[in-house]
């Protein structure tokens, strides 16, 4: 077993045909042949079963595939590593966030970061935090930045950071009768119409949490992909939003929205940093960890 026929095993396995995996990996046809029926042979396993689209994996290849995609990726950091002490360059980073972090809350820091690493390039990925997590599990990523809960479900393999709160609050056009009110109450709630994050969200997840411990039906609301299409309605008078607080923090500094604390809601949403369960990391990722702990952990704001 060598890389070459993991790589060559990881991108069938991602649905890619013969033609494909050689196209991607520079290599021949019969050569993609040779390797995915010497891995069968080495392992003594059956991976594959024939298909009319070319191979589909067996049970035993899905248990290989955690493996195959750490070793691949080690090879391919440890070359990029030596690569790096030859020319004497810094090396990359690849962080994934979820939007909300990303698009409120880490763009200053890693500014900060690259000041102080100007020799460690960065790459950023945007996705829902589930996805992102996959990434990370999935080696396509180095260190993901996302909205959580309090209880993080699946945390299996991974080692999470808090570094903020991420609260929820009501907002609303200042135009709205509820404006006029510093606390609203729940049952002041119950006919108006909610503009939500899409399903999915860690924000949707929490608030219909929060729906169903106070007791209130959502059953007038409109959902919505972005956070920034909710703030727009919101502004048009469209209805009531429950957002976390920092995304909104440029509208209410401006008047264009009203913010309100959530009735009944203790905040169990943060926005976490999280890695992989590994004793070692790369010289760069130290290097981002220590500076995400020392200058990215807000917890008392």
């Amino acid at each position: 077993m060598n890389v070459q026929q993991l790589k060559v095993f990881l991108s069938v396995c991602d649905g890619q045909t013969l033609i494909e995996t050689a196209e991607q990996l520079g290599l021949k046809q019969p050569t993609v042949s040779f390797h995915l029926r010497k891995l069968e042979e080495t392992l003594g396993l059956t991976l594959w079963r024939k298909n009319a689209r070319g191979f589909r994996p067996t049970s035993d290849a899905f248990e290989l595939l955690p493996y195959a995609r750490r070793i691949v990726a080690l090879v391919d950091e440890a070359e990029e590593r030596m690569s790096e002490l030859r020319n004497r360059q810094g090396g990359r980073l690849r962080i994934g966030a979820s939007h909300t972090p990303a698009t409120y809350f880490i763009p200053k820091y890693l500014a900060q970061f690259r000041v102080l690493h100007p020799d460690v390039q960065l790459l950023l990925t945007v996705k829902k935090a589930r996805s992102t997590l996959a990434m990370l599990r999935n080696y396509e990523i180095d260190a993901a930045i996302v909205s959580l809960p309090e209880k993080v479900e699946d945390a299996e393999g991974l080692v999470v950071y808090r570094l903020a709160e991420d609260g929820l609050r009501l907002f609303l056009c200042p135009e709205h009768p509820l404006a006029s009110f510093e606390e609203i109450a729940v049952e002041q709630l119950h006919r108006e119409t909610f503009l939500l994050h899409e399903s999915g969200t860690t924000s949707r997840q929490l608030t219909d949490e929060w729906a169903e411990q106070v007791e209130l039906k959502l059953d007038s609301a409109m959902e919505m992909g972005a956070i920034e299409t909710i703030k727009e309605g919101l502004k048009c008078n469209m209805g009531i939003g429950v957002l976390p607080w920092r995304s909104a923090i440029r509208e209410k500094q401006s008047g264009e929205l009203i913010q309100r604390p959530l009735p009944r809601y203790r905040n169990n949403r943060f926005i976490c940093l999280a890695l992989r369960d590994e004793e070692t990391l790369s010289p760069h990722l130290r290097q981002f960890l220590s500076f995400a702990r020392s200058s990215m952990s807000v917890l008392a704001e």
